[in-house]
């Protein structure tokens, strides 16, 4: 089962800002949920064209219903049923279907797509809260997580911080990235769970 996101501060600010008109706030949900959009197109193997007419459909859609969704929290549950009804109707409007071995399961039934549609909510978020970071941090953090790994000497000198400062540094921009309230619903809803 997918965990809720609970009231998510920025999706629901973006959604009031969507709902009186915002063009950039507009646009900031469709950048947020296109990946899930285009990840359950993949699952049903729809090609590129059909992809993007299945993306439109569900833009316009929630253009046509932003008003009446009550909980903002449950957009990423509404997306989701969306982009299946939609995959299915252009797969039944093309009458064709998608080859599957005898033992494989539709994406719907498959018990790891929870999974994967959770990791994509955390993936945004962090995306999200990441560039919210000072331009410092960032590019602290990209040098550190960096692969192949960067030695603390050549970070050093990229940034031009000392070498034991990298540790400091990285600890207070890790803490602003997990204050940011993008995440802060994904480390409640971690904190929840328990082993």
């Amino acid at each position: 089962m997918i965990e809720t996101m609970r009231d998510d501060p920025t999706l629901v600010a973006l959604v009031a800002r969507a709902r009186a008109g915002e063009q950039a706030a507009w646009d900031a949900l469709v950048a947020r949920y296109a990946p899930l959009v285009y990840g359950i197109c993949r699952r049903y193997r729809l090609q590129d064209a059909d992809t993007e007419d299945v993306g439109a459909a569900v833009w316009l859609r929630l253009v046509e219903r932003l008003a009446t969704i009550r909980e903002p929290a449950a957009m990423p549950g509404w997306i989701t049923t969306t982009t299946r009804n939609e995959c299915l109707r252009v797969l039944r409007a093309h009458r064709r279907t998608v080859p599957a071995a005898p033992d494989e399961r539709r994406p719907d039934d498959d018990p790891g797509f929870d999974a994967w549609l959770l990791a994509q909510e955390r993936a945004i978020a962090l995306r999200e809260a990441f560039a919210a970071l000072s331009q410092r941090c960032r590019r602290l953090l990209a040098l550190l997580f960096a692969d192949p790994p960067m030695p603390y000497a050549e970070i050093s000198a990229e940034i031009g911080i000392a070498v034991g400062a990298i540790g400091p540094n990285r600890q207070r921009c890790l803490s602003r990235l997990r204050r940011d309230p993008a995440m802060a619903p994904l480390l409640d809803a971690r904190s929840e769970v328990t082993p």
